[in-house]
């Protein structure tokens, strides 16, 4: 199923955390109505008992980066 990717960078040598843009994952599944490959003619009452009809909970990560965030490295820290 199509889900959203979140990613909040952690950089520990200033203890900064930035969020990047959430990222829409797709999933090719044509039973997911989110999906690209999702048929055009599937369309409600069939699709609402044999698609997708919600998106999975999000991916997130928390990758923890061994450098000063951009804003301190920008400020010569």
């Amino acid at each position: 199923m199509c889900h959203w990717r979140r990613v909040r960078n952690t950089y520990r040598l200033c203890g900064h955390m930035y969020d990047l843009a959430d990222e829409m994952i797709q999933c090719d599944d044509r039973h997911c109505k989110f999906s690209s490959t999702h048929p055009s003619t599937c369309v409600p009452p069939a699709c609402t008992t044999t698609c997708w009809q919600y998106r999975q909970f999000p991916d997130q990560y928390n990758p923890f980066i061994d450098s000063l965030c951009p804003a301190c490295t920008q400020q010569g820290r």
